[in-house]
């Protein structure tokens, strides 16, 4: 009887600490070449879209005008690069996404002609410099309608302590009208952050 009430005692002790264990919050961020993003926040079900703009790249060789999204603070976000290669091509670098150490995620993609009467927001080239953190990957899809969904391991670039985010990287995909990214971006400015929180899951 002693052993049993001693077992019992143990399970016991193993449920409560499960039940104030917190969990990984899951957060996805979407982005595309236009300046169109979004932020999920799972574990509050919150969703924000995120504030974008023609800014300076602060990091190594950034460009002077690159489309850059606020991550809206997210806590020890790990900085670098992330390549982004044609499918199945190697040779033929498609897009980038760089996180700044100021929180911020940077798009740039191939520059296509002066001929091409709408280019993306994105389609500036790429630094003339990269981060020593950086990550080769293939982009998913046909052309003119691919991109990734990039989910980091520790170390990785974009990956951030004590959360499991996801990117969904849209590339190629058909550009909006001219007033809507100006009008997301002023949107996205008179929102509250979706908010990097961790969050105590109790077990039934």
């Amino acid at each position: 009887m002693r052993n049993q009430l001693r077992l019992a005692g143990l399970c016991l002790a193993v449920v409560l600490t499960a039940a104030v264990r917190p969990t990984t919050a899951a957060i996805i961020v979407t982005v595309d070449e236009n300046g169109n993003g979004t932020i999920v926040n799972t574990s509050t079900a919150q969703t924000s879209p995120l504030p974008a703009s023609l800014a300076p790249d602060l990091g190594p060789g950034g460009a002077p005008s690159a489309l850059t999204y606020s991550l809206l603070s997210p806590p020890s976000l790990v900085v670098g690069d992330v390549f982004l290669f044609e499918p199945g091509q190697s040779f033929v670098l498609s897009d980038l996404i760089r996180f700044n150490p100021n929180g911020t995620l940077v798009f740039y993609s191939d520059t296509i002609g002066p001929s091409d009467p709408n280019p993306a927001l994105a389609d500036s080239g790429f630094p003339s410099a990269f981060y020593p953190n950086s990550l080769n990957v293939f982009e998913v899809g046909n052309e003119g309608l691919n991109g990734l969904t990039y989910t980091p391991t520790e170390g990785q670039p974009g990956f951030v302590s004590g959360f499991d985010v996801t990117y969904v990287i849209r590339s190629d995909f058909v550009v909006p009208e001219p007033g809507t990214f100006a009008l997301g971006c002023m949107g996205a400015m008179g929102l509250g952050a979706v908010g990097w929180r961790r969050r105590a899951t109790p077990i039934a």
